[in-house]
Parts: structure tokens; C-alpha cells; sequence
């Protein structure tokens, strides 16, 4: 088969051969497969290689390698991924978690260009000292020491050069791919892979945009100006723009590096609680939450304050997905599994036309296996997983809010866990889930909604009868329509279209033999009997042969009887 790449591939052709060499050199094809991307990308399956040491690999190991050789933009897709558990088998899932961005840095002269055209000055009228080798070196950014001119310590982030390019580039390319296995790829049925890209290509934009790191990092230093628990960076505006970010420094010791915070003389498990606090507190009560808190973001200061660092990647809890939350935690208090599918309704993870019987039965096997169980039993990471083990059964689809919400509080769970394995994460959560539930019926929490119901009711009443008049005078005049969208249409015309044409085949056949035989009844010039002899047998032989591929086809496809 010829492949003939479609016009839009050209503009990105190298970087798409790139990729083919990539996937085709993991043995990755069968994923290809799975996405309907056979004719687009032609990978070959390849025999999956093994790795340095000799050892076989798996499907998943290969997948996060591919991801990590494709650089920046599949590395991000690859732990977007990762908290995906609707999406990816849970093999995959422990594999593309194991995913980091720490790649070799660049020459430290492109990131002084990177700054001065940014800044538009030199770096000496910029900072006093300028450390050239980098703290840290990422697939986005890369971090350096400096010191201001009033002798303030500060770390300098900027974003690598050519990386914005590569991203839009990469992007670009993702969206064609999710375009054309949009409706080809089995995938599909399920999931909208149109609308996972773009949410994909929104949220990896805003890490590349420092100035909204900036505004976060504000945030959350306002949320938490009166905790003694958390200590948030100072960021240094006139030394931040998009491409590069200037903030206080602060020194302390890794939140994973548990030998460091014993010899310090911190409490291990006053520093577990606390951080367990920070997570509960961002979620229930500010709604604003750190999206990325790994343990590389956090440090334990000497008095045993938590500072938090990175802010590119944050969620946040609207009003609807609060409530709902709150919803189904009560309703899993209650242990009321129909409480439970129409929260997740509320959710948007129950859509039209799933199983809600079977759910519903799914939900009340796991709260049976839950009853009795005290707080202190409970575990964010083994509920979590229950849950996603239904989600995957039933086919459902988590929004992207609430699948980072998960991950975080996974995550959140296991840093705290490292540093005291006997916390109990969910017994510290209690108290910020009943203060929720009983603010939700607080008055300064439901006159504000009722005032605002009032003026929608109000501006319905007042418009209303407008409406209706416009409404029945386009009536009158018949210029309503009416759209009726038929489920399954294309599928039906698609079978359509193909009986049509079997049916057509075979009249034309039926036509051409009865055809000839007249023609050889009314014109029969012995010539025309020597040379259409043999024709003509091999045309019945044709006939008889098309006659009974169509007879196999029509008993193949019969429907069967249910």
C-alpha cells in the first residue's frame, strides 16, 4: 500500500519523520493501531528492543521512553497522562508516572540571551552575580542563582530557547493526529480526542507562560499570609516576563530527604500533618489548590515550616464541583450508593446513556466493602484506585479538574506517607469537610445564592413575556425549525451505502451475462464464436465466482437473532 501523506503533514514533515523513527524503533505500532493512525503514521511493529542491561522491556517501559526521546511537549503529555487513570490502563499509568523532565542543560550563554533580550539590559545591570552553572535543569526551564544589587538572594528561572516553538509545533501536530482518529480509532467511541488535546495544549501553554507562574505564586502567598505552616516565595516583578521569572530564594532541606530532617531535629510527624494540612486547606477552604506537589517542589525550613515552590501547575474548585463533592461525601456517609451515581452526575462523570443500574451496584459493592472501617483505615491511594477500577469498567470519563484533584491528592498523600508512615490522611481531612458541609448552610454562604436566584427569577419574569411573543409570532410565520439529531446515523448510512452498492453490482451482473447471451443469439459471426468462446467461459467462471462472494457476504452480515 502507497502512503500519501495529506497536505497538512508537509508542513511538519521533519518532525514527524522524527516521530515515526521514535515509535517505530520502540515497536509501539499496535498503539498506532489503536488510535486508527495506521494509514497516517506508518510504523512498523517492531520487535521491542531491550534495554542496556539486557532486560526485555514492557509495552508500557517503551511507551515512556518514546516519550521521553520525543522531548518536552510528549514528556508533559506523558505525565498529564499519568493522572489519566479513566484513560490508561493501570500498567501504563505506574510506568508514564515515573516520567521527569530533568534533561541536560543548555550552554549557559543562551540562557543570558534568553534574559537580556527578555529584559531588554545586560545581566551585570540586571543582578550583582549571576551563578552559571544551573540549580536545576528542566525540559521547559532552567534554574540559576543570582544576587540582586541590594544584596537579596533570588533564583532566576528561564525558559529554554526554541522551547516555545517545539511545543506550538508538537501541538500543532497533535491536533491533526486527534482530528483524523476522531471517529477511525477505537479510542474514540469513548473518549472526544479533539477536546483531550486542547485541554492538553491549554494547560501546557500556561506552564510556559511564567508570567501567570508569577500571579499564582501572588495567590497563594495571599491565601496563606497568616499561616504558620507554609512560607511562599517573594516574586520579583520587574524582573519577570514570560519567558523568565525571578523570585526569593529559600534554602531549606528536600521534604523527601528523611535522614537530614531527623539530624535537623524536626518532628516527623508533626511535618507530615502539616503538609497534609497545606493540601486540605488549598482544596476545602481556598479552593485553589497546587496541582505538581511532588517532593522537588517542597522544602522543610529549620523551624519546620513547609516552603512551596512551582507554580505552573495549579487546579482550582469551582462552586458546582465543590457542592457536588461535598455531595458525594456525604452520600458515601450515608451509604446511599444512588446519593453517590447522581453526585457523580453532577460531576459530569456519569454522561448520557451509561449504565447507572450497573454503576449503582458497582458503587454499593464498594461501600459494603468499606462499612465498619474506621477513619484511621482509611487510604486516599487504595480508595482512589477502587474508584478507578469502576471508572475503567463502566467506561466513564473523568473531567480534567477532577482527575487533577485525584492525582494531587494521591500525590499529597504519598510525600506525607514517606515522611510518617503511620499518618492518616483522611482523619486529618475530616474536620475540613465538615466545616464545608456545615458552611454550606451558614447564612453568608446561602443568602449571597439566594439574592442572585432572586435576580435570575426576577430578569426571567421581566423578559419572559417578550419572548414568548417573539417565539409565537416566528411560529406564525413558520420560520421555527426543528433539529433531530438520530443516534447512530452515519453508521446506518454507512451499511445502507454498502447494500446499496452489492445490490447494483449484482444487477449490472445479472444484465452484462443475460446481455451477451442475446447478443451471441441474434450476431454470431464464426470469428466472434472463435474468439469469445473462451470469454465467455471465463465470464460465467467470474460470474459464478462474484454470485457466491456476494451470497457469502449477505449470510455473514444476516443479522442475528437476539
Amino acid at each position: 500500500m502507497i502512503f500519501r501523506a495529506p497536505s497538512q503533514i508537509l508542513s511538519h514533515r521533519r518532525r514527524y519523520g522524527e516521530i515515526i523513527r521514535v515509535l517505530s524503533r520502540h515497536g509501539v505500532g499496535s498503539i498506532i493501531e489503536q488510535l486508527g493512525l495506521s494509514s497516517l503514521i506508518p510504523v512498523k511493529r517492531g520487535v521491542f528492543k531491550r534495554s542496556p542491561n539486557g532486560v526485555a522491556l514492557s509495552q508500557a517501559e517503551h511507551v515512556r521512553i518514546a516519550l521521553e526521546d520525543l522531548g518536552t511537549t510528549f514528556i508533559k503529555l506523558g505525565q498529564i497522562l499519568s493522572t489519566r487513570e479513566d484513560l490508561l490502563p493501570p500498567a501504563y499509568i505506574a510506568e508514564l508516572r515515573k516520567l521527569r523532565d530533568q534533561v541536560p542543560p543548555v550552554p549557559t550563554a543562551d540562557i543570558r540571551n534568553v534574559i537580556e533580550e527578555s529584559m531588554g539590559k545586560s545581566i551585570e545591570t540586571l543582578f550583582s552575580s549571576f551563578d552559571n552553572v544551573p540549580l536545576a535543569a528542566a525540559s521547559i526551564g532552567q534554574v540559576h542563582a543570582a544576587t540582586l544589587h541590594s544584596g537579596e538572594r533570588v533564583v532566576v528561572k528561564v525558559q529554554k530557547p526554541g522551547i516555545a516553538a517545539q511545543v506550538e509545533e508538537d501541538l500543532a501536530i497533535l491536533q491533526q493526529i486527534a482530528r483524523f482518529a476522531q471517529g477511525r480509532a477505537p479510542l474514540a467511541d469513548a473518549y472526544d480526542l479533539i477536546a483531550l488535546v486542547d485541554e492538553f495544549g491549554w494547560t501546557l501553554r500556561s506552564e510556559l507562560d511564567y508570567m501567570r507562574e508569577g500571579r499564582n505564586a501572588d495567590q497563594f502567598r495571599a491565601n496563606f499570609v497568616h499561616s504558620r505552616d507554609i512560607v511562599i516565595p517573594k516574586i520579583y516583578w520587574e524582573l519577570t516576563s514570560s519567558s523568565v521569572i525571578t523570585e526569593e530564594r529559600i534554602d531549606g532541606i528536600k521534604i523527601d530527604d528523611i535522614d537530614a530532617i531527623e539530624t535537623a531535629g524536626i518532628d516527623r510527624k508533626q511535618l507530615a500533618q502539616r503538609s497534609s494540612r497545606i493540601i486540605f486547606l488549598q482544596i476545602f477552604d481556598h479552593r485553589f489548590y497546587h496541582a505538581d506537589p511532588h517532593p522537588g517542589n517542597y522544602v522543610v525550613l529549620p523551624n519546620g515550616r513547609i516552603a512551596m515552590f512551582d507554580f505552573g501547575m495549579v487546579g482550582r474548585v469551582d462552586k458546582v464541583t465543590h457542592d457536588a463533592l461535598l455531595s458525594l461525601a456525604a452520600g458515601v456517609v450515608r451509604e446511599d450508593a444512588s446519593d453517590v451515581v447522581d453526585s457523580l452526575t453532577m460531576l459530569n462523570v456519569v454522561k448520557h446513556g451509561a449504565d447507572r443500574s450497573g454503576l449503582r451496584r458497582d458503587v454499593q459493592h464498594l461501600l459494603d466493602r468499606y462499612l465498619g472501617m474506621t477513619l484511621e483505615e482509611y487510604r486516599f491511594e487504595v480508595v482512589i484506585d477502587d474508584v478507578m477500577a469502576i471508572v475503567r469498567r463502566r467506561r466513564l470519563q473523568l473531567p480534567s479538574e477532577i482527575s487533577l484533584l485525584l492525582k494531587t491528592l494521591a500525590m499529597a498523600e504519598g510525600v506525607g506517607r514517606r515522611i510518617d508512615p503511620d499518618l492518616r490522611p483522611v482523619e486529618i481531612a475530616a474536620p475540613y469537610i465538615r466545616r464545608a458541609i456545615v458552611d454550606q448552610w451558614m447564612p453568608d454562604t446561602w443568602i449571597p445564592e439566594l439574592l442572585a436566584t432572586g435576580d435570575d427569577l426576577r430578569r426571567l419574569l421581566m423578559y419572559l413575556p417578550k419572548r414568548t411573543e417573539r417565539l409565537l409570532t416566528r411560529a406564525e410565520q413558520g420560520d421555527i425549525e426543528i433539529g433531530i439529531r438520530l443516534v447512530h446515523l452515519d453508521e446506518f448510512l454507512g451499511t445502507f451505502h454498502l447494500l446499496i452498492n452489492r445490490l447494483i453490482m449484482a444487477i449490472l451482473l445479472g444484465a452484462s451475462v443475460v446481455s451477451l447471451g442475446l447478443l451471441l443469439t441474434l450476431y454470431h459471426p464464426s470469428w466472434l464464436v472463435t474468439w469469445l468462446g473462451p470469454l465467455f467461459g471465463i465470464g460465467v467462471a467470474v460470474s459464478i465466482l462474484v454470485a457466491m462472494l456476494l451470497a457469502w457476504r449477505i449470510l455473514r452480515d444476516r443479522p442475528k437473532s437476539r
